[in-house]
């Protein structure tokens, strides 16, 4: 796989395992897979992907869901932009204390996303809709690796 492909490559495969379907009792357990694609790009590449990316993602995360024009994108945005602010330092944690992080960072991304949606009233989440970020950071050290041996593999800074 070519340089320019892995990263399109990447998001691609993050948007197939959001739109994978699941029962009703897992729904709140999804991992936030695109934002965590995005997080990964913005601390391994930040002269690439950034918050320009995160809207772009989050647009077409709220076209696949149906969902208000424009959410997901200011939760992705935000998401981007405060990983970019902190890549330096978040780099040289352990994948533990990234996975603390990413947590707390996707928290705040599914905090946005729950008041968008219960504001306005599009869907009626309860707070377990939260819990996507555990799952996520759970899954952040294998998908860490696995991005980083893709990058590496392509020879991508």
């Amino acid at each position: 796989m070519g340089k320019a492909a892995v990263i399109p490559f990447s998001f691609a495969m993050a948007f197939m395992l959001t739109a994978i379907p699941v029962p009703d009792w897992a729904v709140s357990w999804l991992p936030a897979w695109v934002a965590l694609v995005l997080i990964y790009w913005c601390l391994a590449t930040p002269g690439y992907v950034g918050v320009l990316t995160g809207w772009v993602l989050g647009l077409l995360l709220d076209v696949m869901h149906g969902s208000i024009l424009g959410q997901h994108a200011l939760g992705l945005s935000v998401v981007a932009y405060v990983t970019l602010i902190y890549h330096q330092r978040v780099r040289i944690f352990p994948l533990v204390q990234q996975s603390i992080l990413i947590a707390l960072l996707l928290f705040i991304y599914l905090a946005i996303m729950l008041a968008i949606y219960n504001t306005l009233g599009s869907i009626d989440y309860g707070y377990n809709y939260l819990f996507g970020a555990l799952s996520s950071a759970l899954l952040w050290p294998w998908l860490f690796v696995i991005l980083r041996d893709l990058r590496r593999r392509a020879a991508l800074v």
